[in-house]
């Protein structure tokens, strides 16, 4: 009887393992999302003092990190020049964008808006190779 009871518990903690293996891999699985940021500020100043701070607290505790840019760090290739702040940040996958947006959209528009114009877009990442 006990090596029943042993055979159906080995069997339960097998199955949790194994869930649990596959919803780690289903979630490593998501590609990195990449947000690119073409911001063409009108105050500095301002802009640094009162937006930025908030605006790295939000992309810090959501995950995110910064790839590249600052100001007046691109020059065009093809096309228009591109505003005097570019950057690119680089997330866990495309939820953890959605998640940081639903929190930066309030600054942005309370506070950024005062001291720049921005258009800022998100990428799906993909295989290296």
């Amino acid at each position: 009887m006990q090596a029943k009871y042993t055979v159906a518990l080995a069997l339960g903690a097998g199955f949790a393992l194994g869930a649990g293996a596959i919803h780690g891999l289903h979630a490593a699985s998501a590609p990195p999302a990449y947000v690119i940021g073409e911001i063409a500020v009108k105050d500095e100043a301002g802009y640094k003092n009162d937006f930025l701070p908030a605006a790295q607290k939000a992309i810090d505790d959501n995950g995110g990190k910064y790839i590249a840019g600052g100001f007046n760090k691109a020059f065009s290739i093809t096309g228009d020049p591109p505003a005097n702040r570019v950057v690119i940040l680089q997330f866990e996958n495309m939820d953890k964008v959605k998640a940081w947006r639903d929190v930066a959209r309030d600054a942005q528009e309370k506070i950024g808006n005062k001291y720049a114009t921005f258009r800022t877009f998100a990428v799906e990442g993909v295989a290296q190779y």
